[in-house]
């Protein structure tokens, strides 16, 4: 099935509704919305791209990323897109590997793109290349794309070594689009899907849902994440709905907190792609209300693994912080997604029982059809039908899943496994902490030590020995950092994850 339908369908449907906004500002209602991507399609086919071709999008959030991507599944072709924050010479890696026939880019990235990636060409959105491109043509015939076929060629965020290719396939989005509906939020026409994250990743993917039920699509005018502008839409345009990351939800307390303001306006917020932190997810509650569901997915699983439902957050948090049980359950990913199967893997490939540490495990018709151009990387990780995340976590008797950190982050110190995350969280919890990010140590005596990366928060004094008394409240002696190193911010990539590869080498 070709991911264009729906729009095509919406166009059909509900042409006068409104689909586009730029801000507050409404730009395109459905019909026009396929009629710019049926115009850049044809476009794109004048220019030589066609059915299994690469198109690729190397540019910050904005109205016609959405019509360039539908232009492309419309003649057949897959999107690649590129995180904007990444590096001109980074970008051109991705389109030299994943060999992508044309790239949509923008003023600020094309010169330099085009002098480091010259086998592809570049096309700037902000300049007449493009505008010819997309000079209201007549939309060429909807291509009958297979359900295994390529659709989105997404490039994993390479905290080590390259990037890999994940064939996500037109089958895969289905899935996800059907698991949001059932285990995420009940989307409807009258909601504003917001993308505030990169379009090139998550938040780009459920474009999707809102296709599907007639929402609108709304980039704000800053192109990205900004706490006071999200405020400012929600009072404008109501029933906001957007995915964020953890670092993004903290933003979101902090302002909300500072401004009195407590949610009015947004229906959802979908958090995921990072560890969010018990004391995090408890102020968020008490601040916005029911408003959050959490999804836990890979690139290699796009957003479909485990949720944990907006009940399930109203029940932990009724359930009070001497709620143990509760408490366990709001720190942990949610349940498996209706689409999918979850296991907890040992050493030999066999799933564990409930309560027992191991390796996270997914199979069912989200997992991708594997990593472009690397059968080696593919098959090691996918085995017996199961793709292995490479997280490390356990279930409970209720099918909850807690996540503990990635395999290779697991601390091994005097033969006991060690966790970084319920570390962190026991530092996270000191108001005097802003950030905190903990690795191992190759230690002669113990073979690891626990060494933790602290960024204080503006003007707080705090000092070791008072971190020292802190984690002693609340995790085993054994457990606490041997070190700390204070650091002004914590190395992120350009999806905003820690780069602990970084900490270990100032560590």
């Amino acid at each position: 099935m070709n991911p264009a339908v729906w729009l095509e369908r919406a166009a059909r449907q509900w042409p006068d509704r409104p689909a586009a906004f730029r801000g507050a500002e409404q730009v395109m209602d459905y019909r026009g919305l396929a009629r710019r991507a049926g115009s850049l399609a044809a476009g794109l086919s004048e220019a030589g791209v066609g059915p299994g071709d690469r198109v690729a999008l190397f540019l910050a959030n904005r109205i016609d990323y959405l019509v360039a991507m539908q232009a492309s599944w419309r003649i057949g072709a897959a999107v690649v897109p590129v995180n904007a924050k990444l590096h001109e010479k980074e970008a051109a890696y991705i389109l030299d590997h994943s060999g992508a026939t044309l790239c949509f880019s923008d003023r600020e990235h094309t010169g330099d793109l085009a002098a480091a990636a010259p086998r592809t060409r570049i096309v700037d959105m902000d300049g007449p290349a493009f505008d010819a491109m997309i000079d209201d043509q007549p939309a060429p015939p909807l291509h009958a794309t297979g359900r295994d076929d390529l659709a989105w060629l997404f490039y994993t965020s390479g905290t080590t070594g390259r990037p890999k290719g994940v064939m996500i396939t037109p089958a895969n989005i289905e899935a996800m689009v059907m698991s949001y509906f059932a285990d995420v939020d009940a989307a409807s026409g009258a909601d504003a899907k917001v993308y505030a994250a990169p379009m090139s990743h998550g938040a780009g993917l459920y474009q999707f849902i809102y296709m599907v039920c007639g929402g609108r699509h709304v980039v704000p005018a800053s192109g990205g994440f900004d706490a006071a502008e999200i405020f400012e839409l929600a009072a404008k345009l109501g029933r906001l709905s957007f995915f964020a990351a953890p670092t993004m939800v903290r933003r979101l307390i902090a302002a909300a907190q500072a401004g009195g303001y407590h949610g009015a306006g947004i229906q959802t917020i979908v958090y995921g792609g990072g560890p969010m932190y018990l004391a995090d997810i408890r102020a968020a509650m008490e601040q916005f209300g029911p408003r959050f569901v959490q999804i836990y997915g890979q690139g290699e699983s796009p957003m479909t693994i485990t949720a944990l439902t907006r009940a399930a957050h109203v029940e932990a948090m009724d359930g009070g912080p001497g709620d143990e049980v509760q408490s366990r359950r709001l720190a942990s990913v949610g349940v498996a997604q209706a689409g999918c199967e979850v296991a907890v893997l040992g050493p030999d490939d066999v799933p564990l029982p409930d309560g027992e540490i191991g390796e996270v495990a997914v199979r069912g018709p989200s997992v991708m059809k594997g990593y472009w151009r690397d059968d080696a990387a593919t098959g090691a990780a996918i085995r017996d039908g199961w793709l292995h995340t490479g997280d490390v976590g356990a279930l409970d008797d209720l099918g909850f899943l807690t996540l503990h950190d990635r395999s290779k982050d697991v601390i091994i110190s005097g033969g006991t496994n060690i966790y970084p995350r319920e570390v962190e969280e026991a530092l996270l919890t000191h108001p005097g902490v802003a950030q905190a990010s903990v690795i191992g140590r190759a230690d002669p005596e113990w073979g690891e030590a626990v060494v933790a990366f602290v960024v204080r928060e503006p003007g707080a004094e705090v000092d070791e020995a008072a971190l020292d008394r802190h984690c002693l409240g609340s995790i085993a002696r054994f457990k606490r950092p041997k070190a700390y190193v204070w650091l002004d911010d914590l190395p992120k990539n350009a999806y905003g994850k820690v780069l602990k590869t970084e900490l270990r080498k100032l560590g």
